[in-house]
């Protein structure tokens, strides 16, 4: 299973830095790609950078160079039920992009007033692109269960959280408004009803 995991994370690696790049500079003109500003935002998107690497890349590779996966998740079952939950994450990812339209970036650029969108997905819940991501991140983690991707997958669950929290909410909120605050009311953070806003 972990050059399954391998190949997984190389189709991420591809629809998400070069097929979703490609898709939003055809769509608008300019590819949509932005850097974080500021040492926490640079380390709110490494931390979670890196969980990705480690549990799609580091845990596969460690385990086909010998290292013992752990005992109580080494099982067919979650093995496979972990590859195939993080192949459909990794499409949900893709469609998610694809659904905020123009207001796709890779990361919020405080001069920019990208429209807030509240359909398709995101009427389920606020951020099903990170959902997505740490669904992704928890198939692997099956796909190749190892305290190395175990590790991956807290990495990628704490750097969400920073960069939801303390980086996109705050932005979305300072450029939207009320429009926002009723958005947050209605609709749960990463989960359907919960997280929302009061």
């Amino acid at each position: 299973m972990p050059a399954v995991a391998l190949a997984l994370f190389a189709v991420f690696l591809l629809l998400d830095g070069g097929v979703r790049a490609a898709v939003q500079r055809r769509r608008t003109g300019e590819n949509g790609v932005r850097l974080p500003v500021g040492i926490f935002h640079w380390g709110a998107r490494l931390t979670s950078a890196l969980g990705g690497i480690v549990a799609g890349v580091v845990a596969p590779v460690a385990e086909l160079l010998g290292l013992d996966p752990l005992p109580a998740l080494d099982r067919p079952v979650p093995r496979v039920g972990g590859a195939v939950l993080a192949g459909l994450a990794i499409l949900a990812v893709f469609g998610c992009q694809l659904a905020m339209g123009a207001s796709w970036r890779t990361t919020v650029d405080p001069g920019e007033r990208p429209g807030l969108v509240t359909s398709g997905p995101f009427r389920l819940v606020r951020n099903p692109i990170y959902t997505a991501l740490t669904t992704m991140t928890a198939g692997l983690a099956l796909a190749v269960p190892s305290t190395l991707s175990l590790v991956g997958l807290a990495a990628m669950i704490i750097g969400i959280e920073l960069q939801v929290r303390r980086i996109e909410e705050p932005y979305l909120e300072r450029i939207h408004g009320i429009a926002w605050h009723q958005y947050t009311a209605r609709t749960g953070r990463f989960l359907p009803g919960l997280g929302r806003l009061r």
